[in-house]
């Protein structure tokens, strides 16, 4: 090889180089907020967290961080033994089953919308025509729309109570009964109380329409089509619609992922789009009282599975969507910005979620302007 070959050829490798070099480099100083918001939350939030961020068809965003202190240790193990289970302490990827509580809602909506799309159940549907002990209770006129937005006008226990109480359940005959046993504090859609019962209920009604089992259900209509093969509902005696789901930061990703392409997932179809759109509706109206509503919703409004995190102010109409879990996990979707992004953490102490995560969602926003 002459010299000038040589030269023409190490000009090209450096030029290979710096394309792969260069980017990179943009692209971390770009998140360097979003890193910095990591590392300073971490030990707060349970000593793990774990940040995927989708736009334009793809993951622009992986990153984790890890401070297992003695007292995160501690604390995650005794979680782990409150839910049956062997805590993994390692640092999270994208691949880490975990429990995502309350984030297990927007799955359980979404397989409910599968069942309005096929017109085997309607959203003005009344309860009472599947479920009959609840016609006798008083409760038969609820209908299927106020179970997924938590207007039922039932007076639930405390979250925490009512899921350790449908844990000790035997059946989903079972649960439903004791929440026919529940007080009402209204007129159904007239009341939002974030409770467990709603989706309770549409989960007991699927079942007795299909004849299978929710956790089946939800393999087979969701699961399946999403490619989320790290995420179910568990084998327990009852299937908790509300808040029983595990899953893994890569396996939820794929649901935000259908919803922000308007119920598309690689090429098919696995919700409408109106379907989609009802979901994001606010259904917590001028009109509705809040009786209870988590501290780290804010002030946020309520759709279908999901909370309303942000809205266009000329037209009114949802921008971004979310739905936080008990143990600190954060998904959301703006489908004005076209991005989804998904927070893995396990931690308890609920004191200014809100505002982290408003601020999270808008370092992530800044960095991908």
């Amino acid at each position: 090889m002459n010299n000038l070959t040589f030269r023409r050829a190490l000009c090209c490798g450096l030029f290979v180089l710096m394309g792969f070099i260069f980017p990179y480099h943009a692209n971390a100083q770009r998140f360097a907020k979003v890193d910095a918001w990591l590392a300073a939350h971490t030990e707060a939030m349970g000593g793990r967290l774990y940040l995927l961020i989708y736009k334009d068809g793809k993951i622009v965003y992986n990153h984790g961080e890890s401070k297992m202190d003695l007292k995160n240790k501690v604390i995650a193990r005794n979680l782990g033994r409150l839910k049956g289970r062997i805590v993994d302490l390692e640092p999270y990827t994208e691949n880490t089953q975990q429990k995502i509580a309350s984030c297990s809602k927007w799955l359980s909506a979404a397989l409910v919308m599968t069942f309005i799309d096929e017109k085997k159940l309607k959203l003005t549907d009344t309860v009472g025509k599947f479920l009959p002990v609840l016609s006798k209770a008083g409760k038969g006129n609820i209908t299927i729309s106020q179970c997924l937005s938590h207007t039922t006008a039932i007076k639930a226990p405390p979250i925490k109570e009512s899921a350790r109480e449908m844990r000790n359940t035997n059946s989903m005959d079972e649960a439903i009964t004791k929440i026919a046993e529940m007080p009402m504090e209204g007129k159904p859609g007239k009341v939002f109380r974030y409770s467990n019962t709603g989706l309770q209920i549409a989960g007991a009604v699927m079942e007795k329409i299909s004849g299978k089992s929710f956790e089946t259900l939800f393999a087979e209509r969701i699961a399946k089509p999403l490619e989320m093969k790290n995420t179910d509902f568990g084998k327990g005696k009852v299937a908790l619609p509300a808040g029983g789901a595990s899953s893994t930061p890569s396996d939820y990703m794929n649901l935000l992922t259908m919803l922000l392409n308007k119920g598309m997932f690689k090429g098919k179809r696995i919700l409408s789009e109106n379907s989609v759109k009802e979901m994001q509706v606010n259904r917590i109206t001028p009109d509705v009282t809040v009786a209870y509503s988590p501290t780290e919703a804010g002030n946020f409004g309520y759709g279908y599975g999901e909370w309303v995190m942000e809205k266009n102010a000329a037209n009114n109409l949802t921008t971004a969507v979310t739905s936080p879990g008990l143990f600190g996990s954060f998904p959301w979707i703006d489908n004005q910005k076209k991005t989804a992004g998904f927070l893995m953490a396990f931690y308890l102490n609920n004191k200014g979620r809100n505002a982290n995560y408003i601020e999270l969602k808008r370092l992530v926003d800044e960095a991908l302007k």
